[in-house]
């Protein structure tokens, strides 16, 4: 009588833990909101604005350099290093710092001619020395004299100009700010023409910053007094994508 006692229990039990597990779908579906349809999205507009603001440049990177050639590699290296001692006491004397003056290369470049048979190897004739410099100006007022020094005191590679801003973030920040006034405009013609009042602000994004590339000209090697120089103006541009709200 025992073992069907227990034997009666442990069914119970069973069936009792098998209606719970089948009622808590039941119970936890009843806990869920109804799924509806999907909500429609919010009224919006987006809009790109663009902004440009120009300004002339206030520095100048020279591009410059000596090439001398001569019988043996010595002797060209010789007369190359005394006229670019010259060339660089030029522009110290004009007030640039040294930090502005900087070599960018020296090479040294056998001179070759070929052999009267095809069959030996060319025949080098000399060398030739080639050093060149990149010295910046911070005052342009002086470019035109420093052009002069340079060809007066032997640079006879000058490899042009080029122009660009110290500072370009407050002028890219004034770009950025036409940008955004010129994406509100547009959006508002939007508004005004749909018959909508146009809301806040859902996103702003960045398309493009733009900093000019510096502005450059190529230069012949040619003795004048106060070199003539126009640098002209550089524009810096900005781009945004804005989203609005439609009320």
């Amino acid at each position: 009588m025992e073992r069907i006692q227990v034997k009666t229990v442990l069914c119970a039990a069973a069936i009792a833990s098998m209606i719970l597990v089948a009622a808590a779908p039941a119970a936890m579906s009843q806990d869920r909101p109804p799924m509806g349809p999907p909500r429609p999205p919010a009224p919006a507009v987006s809009v790109t604005g663009a902004g440009t603001v120009s300004a002339r440049p206030d520095v100048a990177e020279v591009a410059t350099g000596v090439i001398t050639q001569a019988p043996t590699a010595g002797k060209a290296l010789a007369q190359n290093s005394a006229v670019m001692e010259k060339v660089l006491k030029a522009v110290s004397a004009l007030g640039i710092a040294e930090k502005d003056v900087q070599t960018s290369s020296i090479n040294v470049v056998p001179q070759r001619r070929q052999g009267k048979q095809e069959s030996y190897p060319p025949d080098i004739t000399g060398y030739e020395v080639s050093n060149q410099l990149r010295v910046k100006v911070r005052d342009l007022a002086i470019l035109g004299r420093l052009l002069d020094e340079l060809v007066t005191q032997g640079a006879n590679n000058l490899g042009g100009i080029h122009f660009s801003v110290a500072e370009p973030a407050p002028l890219l920040d004034q770009a950025r700010a036409k940008a955004v006034a010129d994406a509100r405009r547009k959006a508002e013609v939007y508004a005004t023409t749909a018959g909508v009042k146009l809301g806040r602000v859902l996103s702003i994004r960045e398309s493009t910053a733009v900093v000019p590339r510096p502005e450059g000209f190529q230069m012949r090697a040619m003795a004048a007094s106060a070199v003539p120089v126009a640098p002209g103006e550089q524009e810096f541009q900005a781009s945004v994508d804005i989203t609005y709200a439609i009320e």
